[in-house]
């Protein structure tokens, strides 16, 4: 898909790292620009770029000072912006188990009532939709993933939570998220996904990455108890398939 020449902002994030703006919601056509930016950046094997981080609406661009500085790297990013549609970017599509309600999902009944539908309903359109990654953070590998459907859109909860457990697939208005590591916590928790988003026993810590795409299956408790299992042993196997963007 082809866009119009962009109009971006560079801002300085100290004197090692410089961020594109690329707009100021959160929006999928801005995302798939950054990422689009990222891959361009990416090919362009720009000397002295150390990082890339895509967030929401702009990706932040790391860089040794002592090999290349600022204003020579603005000036190397301003004409890939009028070329992004010609980046082809490829994320990947990952299809996790999901143990909806009872303990793993605790807050399932709430929601069900709230957005009156039943916890069946419920389950039937999270898991009916797919998920796309705008960025990771908060935790190691936690993905801020939408766009919710309208119909189950709520706000954080009045009260968070003292500890989430790891696992937990969770959603707050438009945006759905599976904390990676026990952590305190303000989402609504449905569920619980046995795969593990970061560990540290796999060649790549971080299993998901931004321009990603998720969807969730239901499982029963017993299944969910053997794949967490072969998690906890580092067994589990969850092959992603390739999504053209």
């Amino acid at each position: 898909m082809s866009h119009p020449p962009l109009t971006a902002r560079f801002l300085s994030a100290g004197d090692t790292a410089l961020v594109v703006e690329l707009g100021d919601t959160i929006d999928r056509a801005i995302s798939d620009r950054v990422l689009a930016l990222g891959s361009a950046v990416e090919a362009a094997a720009l000397q002295g770029v150390v990082e890339l981080v895509p967030t929401f609406r702009s990706l932040m661009i790391h860089y040794d000072p002592l090999r290349l500085d600022r204003e020579t790297l603005e000036r190397s990013i301003r004409p890939l912006l009028d070329r992004l549609g010609a980046v082809a970017g490829h994320g990947r599509l990952w299809r996790l188990p999901c143990c909806y309600g009872g303990e793993h999902g605790p807050d399932l009944d709430e929601v069900a009532d709230r957005t009156d539908h039943t916890p069946a309903e419920v389950i039937a359109i999270h898991s009916a939709s797919t998920y796309h990654i705008y960025a990771l953070g908060f935790l190691p590998g936690y993905p801020y993933m939408g766009d919710v459907p309208e119909a189950l859109s709520l706000p954080r909860r009045e009260s968070p939570r003292m500890r989430v457990p790891m696992g937990s697939v969770c959603i707050a208005l438009r945006m759905a998220g599976i904390y990676s590591l026990d952590s305190p916590g303000g989402w609504h928790l449905l569920g619980r996904t046995p795969v593990r988003l970061f560990d540290v026993r796999r060649k790549a810590a971080v299993l998901l990455s931004p321009g990603d795409q998720v969807q969730f299956e239901p499982v029963t408790a017993e299944t969910y108890a053997q794949l967490e299992m072969q998690a906890a042993d580092g067994r589990l196997a969850i092959a992603p398939a390739e999504l053209a963007r």
